[in-house]
Parts: structure tokens; sequence; C-alpha cells
């Protein structure tokens, strides 16, 4: 147990609190408490795990104050601690963790004014510090945090301007400053040319923004104002109130994808070694001896059938080809990355066969087939939404392979053919076997083609998902 990376304990309902027995797993990186009953304080022994990367304390009913010591954890990048009882300051610390890339203290207790120490985070990505009692101005410094994509910051008490430095960032796409006190002219440029009225919604002494309906911050005619008042009550406040209802029915369902897949972002998918291994035998039982009434398809490597195993448990069993003398090669790249791969957009690998006869993984079944099948099909079809959706969980999915983790992954291979879709038509990219598994200066210099090519435009060697998705109509 000494050397064990990586430690899933979620949603199991446990409780009692945090032992500080966890502090001897000095190897530890990934952490996964979330979604328990787990009660009382974070024990100070986590901030002893140096090699930590990932720590998902989120969704239990843990209290007291976030820790100090977390911002030793110098290689730390997810830090999930949201939906707790948490009521102490922000950590001075937090500020110094200059790799971080996701913070989650939403939902919470926490209160205080936001440390100037926070422009440290200088990878931070997504920033949710929404539903707790912060107060204070909002500080300067997050006009120094270029890498950030999304802020929320809705529902606390910030009062005063909104700082001028919010429209130097550029990487900015989703602000929400919605429900605060805060008051004056709403910046322009950067992200504010793209807000919407909800993103300050409850903000009373907000004004400048014109096209949001947001009044003028000077008054030069008493009289015009009072009718301009009066059309606001009469005809601007029921839209209001109306485009805030459907934003917040919006909003839901937005945070129940999250809390169904965290990157929070974080449903966890089974990592290889945590079932036990198959053998032949059983494979040849789960697929009726690999009947071809059980064949799903076939490709250069091998081919995949759809089996039944552990309890009636419909799994796709994919039995690679023994006499390609690169088969077992591919075997071993693909344990190697389906080990270090977390992300609910990645067909999960329940547990692998290897012997003398065979070389096989036994996957999650995806009812709903290839994205390939529904783009060429013509029984089949995807509309608009579907296909927009399709290729966000795609995109999330290459993301979380080039920056989830320390190491970065390359696919190699990326197709219609290994986009699977669940029955709910999420989509989940597989077929690791050609992946490259690079250092980060490899990674930044890695652009030569690989793999299969699909469809390429005349004029240009690389593909995208905007190609499959939309050039396929």
């Amino acid at each position: 147990m000494i050397g064990l990376t990586s430690l899933s304990l979620d949603r199991n309902n446990l409780t009692g609190s945090i032992s500080s027995e966890i502090g001897k797993l000095k190897q530890l990186q990934g952490l996964y408490l979330d979604n328990n009953k787990l009660q009382g304080l974070i024990t100070e022994a986590v901030c002893h795990l140096s090699n930590l990367v990932q720590l998902y304390l989120n969704d239990n009913d843990l209290f007291g104050s976030i820790l100090e010591c977390l911002g030793n954890l110098s290689i730390l990048l997810h830090l999930y601690l949201d939906s707790n009882k948490f009521s102490s300051k922000f950590p001075l610390s937090l500020g110094k963790m200059s790799r971080l890339i996701y913070l989650d203290v939403s939902q919470n207790s926490t209160e205080g004014e936001l440390p100037s120490d926070i422009g440290g985070l200088k990878a931070i990505v997504e920033l949710y510090l929404y539903n707790n009692h912060f107060s204070g101005v909002i500080p300067t410094r997050f006009g120094e945090l270029q890498n950030l994509q999304y802020l929320d910051l809705s529902n606390n008490s910030f009062f005063g301007q909104i700082p001028l430095s919010f429209a130097n960032l550029i990487s900015l796409e989703f602000l929400n400053l919605s429900l605060n006190a805060l008051s004056g002219k709403i910046p322009s440029g950067g992200v504010f040319a793209n807000s919407t009225l909800q993103s300050f919604l409850g903000n009373k002494g907000l004004c400048g923004m014109h096209i949001l309906e947001i009044p003028s911050c000077a008054i030069t005619n008493p009289g015009k104002q009072s009718k301009y008042k009066e059309v606001v009550l009469k005809f601007v406040t029921p839209v209001v109130i109306a485009s805030f209802l459907i934003f917040l029915l919006v909003s839901i369902w937005i945070m129940k994808r999250q809390k169904k897949g965290k990157s929070k972002d974080v449903e966890k998918v089974p990592e290889i070694g945590t079932h036990q291994l198959v053998s032949y035998h059983e494979i040849q039982r789960a697929t009726n001896n690999f009947d071809e009434s059980n064949l799903i398809g076939e490709g250069s490597s091998g081919s995949v059938y759809k089996g039944t195993l552990f309890g009636g448990t419909a799994v796709a069993i994919k039995v690679l080809y023994l006499e390609n003398e690169q088969v077992c090669k591919r075997f071993d790249t693909e344990c190697e990355v389906m080990r270090n791969v977390r992300h609910r957009n990645h067909v999960p690998v329940i547990t692998t066969c290897s012997s003398d006869f065979i070389r096989a993984f036994v996957l999650q079944f995806m009812p709903n087939g290839s994205l390939e099948n529904w783009l060429y099909k013509e029984d089949r079809h995807l509309n608009l939404h579907q296909r927009v959706t399709v290729m966000l969980d795609a995109a999330m999915a290459v993301e979380y392979l080039h920056h989830g983790h320390v190491t970065p992954i390359v696919h190699c291979d990326l197709k219609l053919a290994n986009i699977l879709l669940d029955e709910d038509m999420v989509a989940h990219v597989g077929d690791f076997g050609i992946s490259k598994i690079l250092a980060i200066s490899k990674f930044m210099a890695y652009t030569e083609t690989l793999g299969t090519l699909g469809y390429i435009a005349p004029d240009i060697k690389k593909s995208t998902l905007f190609d499959f998705l939309l050039y396929h109509n």
C-alpha cells in the first residue's frame, strides 16, 4: 500500500473523518474521496502527500478551516473542496500554487476578503467561488491570470467596482458576477464585449452597458431618467425576470452535468487493476466462443465482440490479433495510457485478459455504436444539438489528454470510428493503441501526422471535429 499512486473511494457513502493514516501513502498522486458523507476537519496528513496531483474532497460534510498547508502541495493540478461546510477565510497559501489548473471552493460558508495573492495562480484555468460569504473588493490582480477561462464569483457580498484589469483576461470565456453588491461602470472590451445581462444581475449599483439595458452612469436629464425608469418597469423588468428564470434553469442543468463529469470537470472511470483479470475461458464463455452473432466490428489490429460478464453486465471485448508483431506493443501502450486516463469522455476499460493465447480489453459497452455509423448510415441522423454536444464531448476528452495531468498524451488516431456513443448519446473517445505519452517539451514540438486519416480538406493537412460533424451533414 505504501507504493499506491491512486486511491478512489468516491460515491461509497463513507462516514466518519479522514484518517491521518492517509499521510503514509507518500507516492499517492490521486486521492478521490468525493460524494461521500465524510465529516470533521481535513487532516493535516493530506499536506504530507507531496506527490499529489489531484485532490477531490467535494460533496461531503467537511467543516472548519481550509488548511493553509494545502499550499505546500506544489505540483497539485486539481483541487475540489466544493459542496462542504468550510467556514474559514480563503487561505493565503493557495495563491502560491502556481501550477494549479482547477480550483473549486464553491457552495461553502467561506468568508472574508480575497487576498491579492490570488494573482499567483498563474496556471489557473477554472476558478469557482460562488455561493459563499466572501466580501470586500475584488482584487485587481485577477487581471494577471492570463490562462483563466472560467470565473464564477456569483452569490457573495463583493462590493466596489469591477476591476478594469478584467478586460485584460484574453482567455476568459465565462464570467459570472451576479448577486453581489458591485457598483460603478462596467468595463468595456475583453470578455465584457460578449457578456450577457445574467452575468451582472443583482448588482443594483452597476451602470454603463446600454446594450444590456443597464442604465447609463451619468444622469443628464432627470425628466428623461424618470421616463426611462417607467419604461424599464413596464417592459424590461418582465423580460429580465423571464431571462433570469431561464438562466437559473440552464445553470442547474450545467451544474448537474459538471457534477457527473468533473476535470472536477468529474465522474470516475474504473482503472485497470481495480478489477480482477479475466481468463481466456471466461472471454470464450462471455462471447459464446467468439460467435459471429456477437461480433460488433473488425479493424486492422483486432475484433470487438459484445459479451456478458460480471453477473449479467453487458461489455465490449476487444480481442487483438496475436499474429501481428506490433499487437503486444500496442496492448502494453494502451494499458499504460488507460492506467493514467480518468475522464467521463473516454471509454472506460473495466479489466484485461493477457495470456499466451489472447490479448484482450474488457470495455464498457457503448450501445449507440460509433460516430462513424451515425454520420454515414442512412437510417441514423444527428440533429444540430446532438452534433454540437458530441463535438464538445470529444473536445473535452482531447483537452484532458493534453492538459489534464502532469504528462501529456497524444491520441494519434482520433477518427469517427474511435468516438463511441453511450445510451445517453454522450461521446467517449477510445482506442489508445498508438498513443504517445510525452514529456512537456516533446509535447509542444510534436506536430507530425500520425494514425489513420479521416476527412482532410484539400487545402489543409489536418482535420478537426468541426470537419467530422459539420462536413458530414
